[in-house]
């Protein structure tokens, strides 16, 4: 007998919709502002101690999805489960209860701490909010977060403007587990950051999250450093997810022509790590105000088929824990027996006789 874990976190066909107000032209013939669907029907669950990375470029919805499922937004469809509770449902002091097991450290740590407040303060802050700790325990709860992220305790004195970028992101990453949450959403923390000490913040972030068993969503459209944080990847393009696999699944057959060409921007010195073959997408990431018809990435890919243009593929199973939203690898057969896309797609040096293919 077999007994079935339930996932910490269930995200399950989540949609977020805004609505953009209507211009001069727009009331002149009498219509509404456009909708743009910055997440569209996103199903994705994370177990406990799990590490997930949600990957993809600036403007594919990653943020936002985030933002849902910390209830910053409420979505504008499916529902978000956070420990066999839909967050849908509760509100109030319920939601402060269940606020506490799930925190987030953005992505400017220059924005994100006040800087009339001093480090104690900062970091102190959840603890008055969602506990009933004494100012005594408050004082050695901080003083231990300090050095569980590198930082010594002369530091609760000083103010955010004393530290350099990645030392305040480092207080961010004190004050999220303050409370001692299950659950921590990190929403492109290094991004900001200088690329020398990029690798010291995600190194205190891995090592935090081992000690601690915490499940983490791990928000970046950077590839390179999600081989060193995540255990299983997300790949996001236009509100949508495209591909779901293990990282080491991912690198080594990635099914996607979108996680490849991701893959393919990773700086290598070795040429055996890279992936020559792909050719990168054409362009820029597409409006999110006026989605492509059929494949979202179909635009942008040097392998889309006529069919592409005008079948939308679902996220399916490719391999074992491993899903794919492309023609390609869903149903090769028809894939190919699809005519190329129109001529005039393509540049007129190129060589419509070598078609990249899809790792398998």
């Amino acid at each position: 007998m077999t007994t079935s874990v339930r996932p910490l976190v269930e995200i399950d066909h989540v949609s977020k919709s805004f609505q953009s107000p209507a211009n001069l032209l727009d009331r002149a013939r009498r219509r509404a502002g456009r909708t743009l669907r910055a997440v569209d029907d996103v199903s994705l669950a994370i177990n406990e101690g799990e590490v997930v990375a949600l990957v993809g470029e600036t403007g594919s919805g990653k943020s936002t999805l985030a933002r849902c499922l910390m209830k910053f937004l409420e979505p504008t469809e499916g529902r978000i489960v956070f420990d066999g509770v839909d967050l849908a449902s509760v509100s109030g002091g319920q939601f402060q209860r269940l606020r506490r097991g799930m925190q987030m450290v953005f992505q400017n740590p220059h924005a994100s701490l006040n800087p009339r407040m001093r480090v104690a303060d900062a970091i102190a802050e959840p603890l008055f909010a969602h506990t009933a700790m004494t100012r005594s325990e408050v004082h050695d709860r901080v003083t231990q977060l300090l050095g569980l992220v590198g930082l010594p305790a002369s530091a609760r004195t000083k103010y955010p403007s004393m530290f350099s970028g990645g030392q305040r992101q480092r207080i961010c990453i004190a004050r999220a587990l303050a409370v001692q949450p299950r659950l921590l959403v990190a929403d492109e923390p290094v991004s900001a950051l200088d690329v020398s000490v990029q690798a010291q913040v995600l190194s205190v972030l891995t090592e935090i999250q081992r000690e601690l068993g915490l499940t983490m969503l791990f928000i970046t459209h950077d590839l390179a450093v999600v081989r060193y944080v995540a255990q299983r990847v997300a790949v996001m393009y236009l509100g949508r997810i495209v591909e779901v696999a293990t990282v080491d699944e991912l690198f080594l057959r990635p099914r996607h022509p979108y996680s490849e060409a991701l893959l393919a921007a990773i700086p290598s010195l070795e040429p055996s790590t890279r992936f020559r073959e792909m050719a990168p997408p054409r362009g820029d990431i597409p409006s999110a105000f006026d989605l492509p018809s059929g494949c979202r990435f179909h635009p942008r890919c040097p392998i889309a088929r006529a069919g592409c243009r005008l079948e939308d593929p679902p996220l399916a199973d490719v391999g074992p824990g491993h899903a794919a939203a492309c023609w390609a690898s869903i149903d090769p057969e028809r894939f190919a027996a699809w005519p190329p896309l129109d001529a005039d797609r393509r540049p007129p040096d190129e060589d419509r006789s070598a078609q990249p293919t899809l790792r398998g």
